[in-house]
């Protein structure tokens, strides 16, 4: 008799998965809660982290002619730099503060997209821009575990194709996440637990990364950015729902 929490990792690894592979982002904000029903949080920060390394490892390899590497580059170095303010943020008496001002920046964001006003247009990178999304992505990254929703707007304003969002996305999150994987290894926190659980997933994580790719190559332009906005503005409403909780 298979166990109901095997049955609730896999259910939850392969939805999780299949959007981060559709979208090139989501799947922390939906794996981490869900799977902390079941597991102790110490288990599924670095459990996603891992399975963010093998879809970002596995769509890398596939589409490496899709990311903009100049553009990863410029996100990561102001990231790096707001990975500790976003670890302070976390620490200090009043976290739920920041998310929820957070929250209601990207929901408002996604939600004029969604009826139709347009985002600055940027014809090429803008190291502005780059910097500032990536210093925010830092920020939310060290705080809260979710630094896509930055990127995501960047990538919005330069209006990347899909192949190329989903692909430069996950370019950006693979060396993050190594990043955030070799701190969990020095803190101790890659136990045999971990492994096990990933080795587990992964039976539902490679089948989702690879139908992923399917779906993302038949969405056009127009529908990508509505699903993309539309997605973008669910993390923000359960970013809110957390920081009203004071999660």
């Amino acid at each position: 008799m298979v166990d109901t929490a095997i049955i609730h990792i896999l259910l939850v690894v392969f939805v999780a998965a299949l959007i981060q592979s559709t979208f090139g982002f989501g799947q922390a904000i939906i794996a981490v809660p869900l799977l902390a029903l079941t597991l102790p949080l110490k288990i599924v920060a670095p459990l996603v982290v891992l399975l963010s390394i093998t879809a970002g490892t596995i769509i890398v390899t596939q589409d490496w002619r899709h990311v903009h590497l100049r553009s990863v580059l410029w996100l990561l170095v102001p990231a790096f730099l707001g990975i500790p303010l976003g670890i302070e943020l976390l620490t200090s008496p009043h976290p739920h503060i920041l998310k929820a001002v957070l929250a209601i920046v990207i929901m408002v964001f996604a939600g004029t997209q969604l009826l139709g006003k347009r985002p600055p247009a940027l014809t090429s990178d803008s190291r502005p821009w780059l910097m500032g999304c990536g210093f925010l992505s830092g920020v939310m990254g060290g705080a809260f575990g979710m630094n896509g929703p930055p990127v995501v707007m960047y990538g919005a304003m330069r209006g990347w194709s899909p192949q190329h969002f989903r692909a430069t996305l996950q370019g950006f999150f693979l060396i993050s996440s190594l990043v955030s994987m070799t701190g969990y290894w020095f803190a101790g926190l890659w136990v045999t637990a971990v492994t096990r659980d990933y080795l587990i997933a992964l039976c539902a994580a490679l089948p989702a990364i690879f139908l992923g790719r399917v779906l993302n190559r038949r969405l056009r332009g127009d529908v990508f950015l509505k699903l993309a906005y539309s997605a973008l503005g669910c993390i923000g409403a359960l970013l809110l729902i957390q920081a009203v909780r004071g999660a």
